[in-house]
Formats: C-alpha cells, sequence, structure tokens
C-alpha cells in the first residue's frame, strides 16, 4: 500500500484501499479502535492476508497499523494443529472481519472460538509448560552465588514477560477467552479474570507492583531522556485516561525490552540513568531476583489449578 490521500482518510480508507487491492484476500479490524469500548488511546489496526507477503510483519502509516500476513495462511491456520504452533492466535481471535470472499479468516475464527475442553486444557499444558522451561532458565542464568543488581533486574525483567506472554493466556484459556494485549492490559486482566481466579491475578499484579496515580507519575516523569518518547506519549494517554495502572504496566515492559543493555551493564551507568531506570522498573516495589521468579513460579502453579 502506498502513501497519500487513502491513509489520510483514516482507517476506513485504508480499509477501502486493502480491499480494493486484489492480493489482499481477507481484512479484518483488530484491537477496540471503532467499537464500544474504544478510547484516547485505541490505535487503528487492522489484519490483512494478501498474496505476495512472504513473512508476517506490520508497517504504520498515517498513524494506522496493518499486520500484513502471507495468503497462505488464510488455509493452513484453519487447522488448529498448525494454528497454535505460529499463528497470532488472540489477534485472529478478537478482531472483527470485514472482507472474507473465501470465508477463511471465518473458519480461523470458528476454529478458535470452537475448541473442545480437551484441546483448550492441551494449549494451556504447553503454555505452562513454555512458562517453566523459561523460569528455569532465568533461575539458572540469574541466581546463586557471584549475581549481583543487575541480575536481579534480569529476573524480574524475565518473570513479567513469562507472565505476560504465556501464563496471562494460559489463565483463560480455563474461561475460553482470549488476552487483549493493549495498554490498558491490567484492567482488562481484572474485568476477565479477577474475580474467577483471584491468586493468580494478585500474583500477576504483584510482580508489577502498581501504585495507582501517585505511581504512575513518576514513572512517566522517569521517561525523560532515555529514548521513549513514544511510549510516554501513548502512557500519557492511559493515564489522562484513569489507566494508571496501564500506563505503568506498559512502560515497565516497554523499558525492560529496550533497555535490555542497560540492565545487563547497570554497574556501569550513571547514577541518574540507574535512578530512572529502576523507577521505571519498580524496584522500591516489585521483588527481583529470586524473589520475583519465586512468585512467577507461585502464579504458573495457580493457573494450572485455575485458582
Amino acid at each position: 500500500m502506498t502513501g497519500g490521500a487513502a491513509e489520510r482518510g483514516g482507517p476506513e480508507r485504508v480499509t477501502d484501499r486493502l480491499i480494493a487491492d486484489r492480493r489482499v484476500r481477507a481484512v479484518a479490524h483488530a484491537g477496540s479502535h471503532g467499537t464500544e469500548f474504544a478510547w484516547a488511546g485505541s490505535l487503528p489496526t487492522l489484519v490483512a492476508f494478501e498474496r505476495g507477503v512472504t513473512e508476517a510483519h506490520a508497517d504504520t502509516r498515517a498513524g494506522v497499523t496493518t499486520e500484513r500476513f502471507p495468503f497462505e495462511k488464510l488455509e493452513a491456520w484453519r487447522d488448529w494443529e498448525v494454528a497454535r504452533t505460529e499463528a497470532p492466535l488472540a489477534l485472529l481471535a478478537t478482531s472483527r472481519v470485514v472482507y472474507d470472499p473465501t470465508g477463511g479468516y471465518s473458519r480461523i475464527q470458528r476454529t478458535l472460538w470452537n475448541l473442545s475442553e480437551s484441546q483448550r486444557a492441551a494449549h494451556r499444558a504447553e503454555l505452562l509448560n513454555l512458562a517453566d522451561s523459561r523460569l528455569r532458565a532465568a533461575q539458572a542464568a540469574y541466581t546463586g552465588p557471584g549475581h549481583g543488581v543487575q541480575e536481579q533486574l534480569l529476573a524480574l525483567a524475565d518473570a513479567r514477560s513469562v507472565a505476560l506472554d504465556a501464563l496471562y493466556p494460559a489463565l483463560l484459556t480455563w474461561l475460553h477467552l482470549w488476552p487483549e494485549f493493549e495498554i490498558r492490559l491490567p484492567h482488562a486482566w481484572r474485568a476477565s479474570a479477577g474475580l474467577r481466579f483471584p491468586k493468580a491475578v494478585y500474583r500477576l499484579e504483584a510482580l508489577y507492583g502498581f501504585g495507582g496515580e501517585e505511581e504512575a507519575r513518576r514513572v512517566l516523569l522517569a521517561t525523560r531522556g532515555l529514548g521513549l518518547v513514544e511510549q510516554e506519549r501513548r502512557a500519557r494517554a492511559a493515564f489522562q485516561a484513569g489507566y494508571y495502572d496501564g500506563a505503568v504496566r506498559y512502560l515497565r515492559d516497554e523499558a525492560a525490552r529496550t533497555h535490555r543493555a542497560d540492565l545487563s551493564g547497570w554497574m556501569h551507568l550513571t547514577p541518574a540513568r540507574r535512578e530512572k531506570l529502576g523507577t521505571l522498573l519498580g524496584v522500591t516495589r516489585a521483588p527481583l531476583g529470586p524473589a520475583a521468579l519465586n512468585l512467577a513460579q507461585e502464579l504458573l502453579e495457580a493457573v494450572r489449578e485455575g485458582e
């Protein structure tokens, strides 16, 4: 898709442009933009299956992100055994199809929303096994004699990553729901799973050390000078909308992702940089090192037991 007037018209015009392109064989809208759950920070996101695309990728133009997938996957991902190993399951399950002449996208969604209890249990077991192996690797890498502050921070970052990437999706398999990964995420997991699985959600939240409006203010101020301009802008929109914990969760994860090298070289940073990153990560509020990994292991067990 080329730039120009089409993109300036917003997601509707971009959708029309995609549908008019003969290479595009299915289009859907994703995320909360354009729904009754939309808010100031909702980002227009489209999903397209397209001939000539060789690997999945995303591009953003004029504020509209298009997730592009090879046309061949439209057929392949109808098979659950294939989809579960390679497809972006939550994105496909929760998107809203607007163009699907062959019915392939709709069949993928039917597959995902009609999984049997045994299929969901098997998927949950796979996610739990993945989480367990990642936690064991982190335990071996970051705990034990001779490890210092940087290993404690890396352990916290990995514990959060495992919780978000594997354990939260695994928890939702009990409800046959698919996760959303918007900036409002803590509010989403409370709404979808908080009442049913209080132990799991409590441990998930403890990993992040939320602190409401006050903590969100501190974290937003700490982004200055760390190259997190776009992330700060998005988090500020969440803050202004009242999603304080959403802003904190997002910035904690983005800081860990974009500044992994700083965490590894913690002792070589200036005191000012360490203070800012420490605030972003929540080092005075969240468990570190073995405590973070142990908490993630407790979360894993709560998810396994459905508690």
